[in-house]
């Protein structure tokens, strides 16, 4: 075993909780050294950042945007959040941001290099198609997407302008599962039997909200985005995570990481399963246990309910190993040898540290200057969030599916294929084709 402690699902929720709390409690505090100011510009070596969407999470990668990067602008569709940000950094740092309701004049400014994308799910894939369109480069913040269609084509619109997009599923930065992981690839557990991950629960469908005035300074028309539109209701404003219309639920909110961490061990960052299907059939449960397997034959398992929330369970022919965010185990013990430095390990040991995304900030800073692909890519978040889409499709319809993950559809199934795009409203679509 490793002497790292484990991380119990209560561990999760609890701190997730008070992490949310903090969120909307205040603003996080941004470092003087990565707020622009006179005399520091893009042109001394540092990357100027524009952030889109202000609320608790982006606020976190503000405060933790390493010293290679500089905030210069801000953005969101509620002003409220514009001007909290803003008088902050003019109070406590004497530095004043430019801000804006509309996210495009923000792409407008010749002097932003690189944005952070930190909006609610359904509104975030087309700031982000927009900002490679402006030719700057992405940190975009999990889950990627609201639906399949909307990842593919936010891939190519980076790939066109040759964009440098990371996706924000830090635990690819964290040397303990970087070395999991790759354990797992290279045969360290054998041949794979089975992987259990986490029965992460689904959104549930929208019933209605009744009418309620809207804040002053938001636009609630650009909130709602290709959704269709509803009344105002405070409720759906901070609490959208539960519907289908705006986010996966917790399928998509930690399945990104879990997923996504089960799709690196595994070697299948550029692909996805071949067959999906709800362990028990016909229940039509959006939080009912869904298994689906790849090409080889491995076999994934959605259905634990007390699995790791940012990993899986991996039985193998040589033994097993558990894996979660900056945690492994495996069975029998120390069957890892190349452990990270004690560094590496100490630097994650407060646990609010394992929300923290500077090191995975840090690597995006690196590749804008390299041009190199960052270690979570577009493609590899396109592609696991794609898997925790098709959870929740097998979820709806209740029955078996084939994927197809070259042509990315679901095969000789045209119900459940729709459900891979959705449509969206008027002055809110995807600039296709790209």
């Amino acid at each position: 075993m490793t002497s790292l402690p484990a991380f119990s699902r209560r561990h999760f929720l609890t701190n997730t909780g008070k992490f949310a709390a903090a969120a909307v409690a205040a603003p996080y505090l941004i470092p003087s050294s990565v707020l622009a100011a006179p005399g520091r510009s893009g042109a001394n070596g540092r990357v100027t950042v524009g952030v889109i969407g202000l609320g608790g999470r982006a606020r976190q990668l503000m405060s933790q945007l390493p010293a290679g990067g500089q905030i210069a602008s801000v953005a969101d569709c509620f002003l409220r959040r514009c001007e909290e940000v803003v008088a902050a950094a003019l109070t406590t740092k004497k530095v004043k941001l430019r801000s804006h309701q509309d996210h495009r004049k923000l792409l407008e400014e010749k002097d932003i290099d690189a944005v952070i994308v930190g909006t609610h799910d359904h509104g975030r894939v087309l700031p982000c198609i927009h900002a490679c369109q402006a030719k700057k480069d992405v940190y975009a913040e999990k889950p990627l997407t609201v639906y399949i269609r909307e990842g593919r084509v936010l891939v190519n619109a980076a790939r066109k302008y040759k964009r440098v997009f990371q996706v924000g599923t830090q635990q690819r930065s964290m040397e303990m599962n970087q070395i999991a992981c790759e354990f797992v690839r290279s045969a360290g557990l054998g041949k794979i039997k089975l992987v259990r991950a986490l029965n992460y629960t689904g959104p549930t469908f929208y019933q209605g909200l009744p009418e309620q005035p809207a804040p002053e300074g938001l636009n609630w028309d650009a909130w709602i985005g290709a959704t269709e539109m509803r009344p105002y209701n405070q409720g759906l404003q901070f609490g959208w995570m539960r519907w289908w219309d705006y986010s996966g639920g917790e399928m998509t909110n930690w399945g990104a990481h879990g997923i996504d961490q089960i799709q690196c061990a595994l070697g299948m960052d550029s692909t996805g399963p071949v067959e999906v299907w709800p362990i028990e059939p016909l229940q039509r449960d959006l939080n009912g246990p869904v298994a689906y397997r790849y090409a080889n034959g491995v076999e994934v398992r959605v259905d634990d309910p007390k699995g790791p929330h940012g990993g899986g369970t991996f039985r193998g022919e040589k033994g097993n190993m558990y894996l979660n965010r900056n945690d492994f185990r495996t069975n029998p013990p120390d069957m890892i040898k190349n452990m990270p430095s004690k560094e590496d390990i100490d630097k994650w040991a407060d646990s609010r540290e394992l929300w923290t995304a500077r090191y995975h900030l840090q690597n995006w800073l690196d590749c804008i200057k390299t041009r190199q692909k960052p270690i979570s890519d577009v493609e590899i978040g396109h592609r696991s969030i794609s898997v925790c889409h098709l959870v929740n499709i097998a979820r709806q319809i209740g029955r078996k599916f084939q994927w197809d993950p070259e042509k990315e559809q679901i095969i000789g199934d045209d119900e459940a294929n729709k459900l891979i795009s959705r449509p969206r409203r008027k002055g809110y679509e995807l600039p296709e084709p790209l």
